[in-house]
């Protein structure tokens, strides 16, 4: 009885037991089965969710006016916009490549040659390189940096149609970093030429598109904002630097350089200049020199071969917070003037140091680079109105700007200027280039000729005209400028005092016959009428 009683007892266990295992797996099976209805399900629920290409356009999008209109801003017009900006300014712009002088040579190379020869090889081993420039002027002016063409051998020029010509540099001014050449349209023809704008009218956030040749590629056209203005980043090698750049994010790589900057009415705002990089390439901001301080410099560069600067003849400092209190400032604004330059200009309309100029011409100026860059804009003899603070009050200042070779300026820019002697001499070395004498009733400037322009002309002597002004009687004659003087009435001139002094002694004649020597070693004779009133 009790083994009975027994194996019924485990026949219910297993029973159970059975019944138990049989729920969980059918359990686990259900689970099992839900999930793969589950992932067999989500796809086709995602899947009905999305509607490729149903999703509304973007159309006009509006801002608000001042006047409570809004204004309607469509995308796809702007993009038209861009279009059309780039088709128009590409044509002007130029690629540039450089055969000059190399002074970068290292390496292994030297280590076959002594000393000297070494020094040779730095010095006068040929190099390439390469830039952009914006032609200004229908007959073939251009504007690039002077960077892209100092020491320049050989400059020869690409136009956006691939047409190639050789250029001549007409002149350059170190500190703004910008130089002017020349290429001569064939005959019957002219070049296409990009409209100025303003400067001055710029504001930060304003599209703007870089037009250039980085790294070779002819064309190329980026687009960007204005970052800021007015920057100064110190890249000009030169003491009397003027730097108000614009700054921008628009791509700008080497090869960019005297390239366009242009904004969306296709007009040219500023010639690209530099970029701040720790790689060397593009890292989004890009350095441009404004147009209205280049319509300046260019303008003096084709008339007369040289900047005609005025200059103030004061040392000036940033204002900070704490000068301001002391001054007794409304705010930190103007720029500080250390130091006045005795007989100079600003000495002579009553400016003392320590005064704060606050305003030129009506235009706020409130960093040095801001006045620099204003007054670069004037010539010798231009009246400014300076608006001075001085022991709190405001004062307005008239100041008549005065050349660099006038008498008080001489031998402050002298000290500025002075340079260590090189370590080594130059195998050919090239005499400075002096000051142009202006002969003002002849309407000439003339220099004495530097060593490699002797080559250039294959003279051993002569004048060289760096400007013929318009309208002057040697204009009227025909007398280019970027000549050299030979002979005046059949008499040798081998350098400026001997033309001076013929035509002074020429004063009484109704006309003198100039022999000039061009680039292209063709001789020519000018009959010129001599003025009233000769120097």
């Amino acid at each position: 009885m009790a083994e009975k009683g027994r194996s019924r007892v485990l026949l219910i266990l297993g029973g159970i037991g059975l019944l138990l295992v049989g729920l969980l797996a059918g359990v686990l099976l259900m689970e099992w089965r839900f999930q793969q209805v589950q992932m067999a399900a989500a796809p086709a629920r995602i899947v009905e969710r999305v509607q490729l290409g149903g999703g509304e356009r973007v159309g006009a999008v509006t801002l608000p006016e001042g006047d409570g209109r809004r204004l309607a801003l469509d995308p796809v017009v702007l993009n038209q916009v861009f279009r059309e900006v780039a088709a128009r300014v590409t044509p002007a712009v130029v690629y540039i490549e450089v055969t000059a002088g190399s002074r970068s040579f290292s390496g292994d190379f030297f280590h076959r040659f002594d000393p000297n020869q070494e020094r040779f090889f730095r010095e006068f081993t040929p190099r390439q390189s390469v830039g952009s420039g914006v032609i200004i002027s229908p007959d073939g002016y251009l504007v690039t940096n002077y960077h892209v063409v100092e020491d320049a051998r050989e400059i020869r020029v690409t136009l956006a149609d691939k047409r190639q010509f050789e250029a001549r540099l007409i002149g350059f001014d170190r500190s703004t970093d910008l130089a002017v050449l020349k290429i001569d349209p064939p005959e019957g023809e002219t070049f296409p030429v990009i409209a100025f704008g303003n400067s001055d009218e710029l504001k930060v956030g304003e599209w703007v598109l870089a037009v250039g040749n980085p790294f070779r590629l002819t064309s190329t056209v980026t687009a960007g904002i204005v970052s800021a203005l007015g920057r100064q980043v110190n890249i000009i090698d030169d003491f009397f630097r003027v730097e108000d750049f614009i700054q921008t994010d628009a791509a700008i790589n080497p090869g960019n350089s005297g390239g366009a900057l242009v904004n969306l009415r296709g007009e040219l705002v500023g010639i690209n200049t530099a970029i701040a990089t720790e790689s060397g390439a593009y890292e989004g901001y890009g350095f441009a020199v404004p147009v209205n301080l280049v319509a300046r410099v260019v303008e003096d560069l084709i008339a007369y071969g040289e900047v005609q600067r005025g200059y103030l003849g004061v040392s000036i400092q940033e204002i900070d917070a704490q000068q301001a209190r002391e001054l007794g400032l409304p705010g930190v604004q103007g720029v500080l003037i250390s130091e006045v330059r005795a007989g100079g200009a600003a000495d002579q309309a009553g400016v003392r140091a320590g005064d704060v100029v606050l305003r030129v011409n009506g235009r706020a100026v409130n960093a040095p680079n801001e006045l620099q860059s204003v007054v670069a804009r004037y010539r010798p003899g231009d009246r400014l109105t300076l608006e001075i603070w001085r022991k709190g009050r405001r004062l307005q200042v008239q100041v008549e700007l005065m050349g660099r070779d006038a008498p008080a300026y001489r031998e402050w820019f002298s000290e500025l200027t002075q340079e260590a002697p090189p370590q080594m001499p130059e195998l050919t070395p090239e005499a400075p280039r002096g000051s142009v004498y202006n002969l003002e009733a002849w309407g000439l400037g003339l220099r004495d000729l530097t060593a490699s322009e002797r080559t250039a002309f294959d003279v051993d002597g002569g004048v060289y005209v760096a400007y013929v002004a318009r309208g002057s009687v040697a204009e009227e004659a025909g007398l280019p400028r970027d000549v050299v003087i030979l002979q005046i009435e059949g008499i040798d001139v081998a350098a400026l005092e001997d033309a001076l002094m013929l035509l002074g002694e020429l004063s009484e004649a109704e006309t003198v016959l100039f022999r000039v020597k061009k680039r292209d070693g063709t001789i020519a004779f000018y009959e010129v009428p001599v003025p009233a009133l000769s120097e």
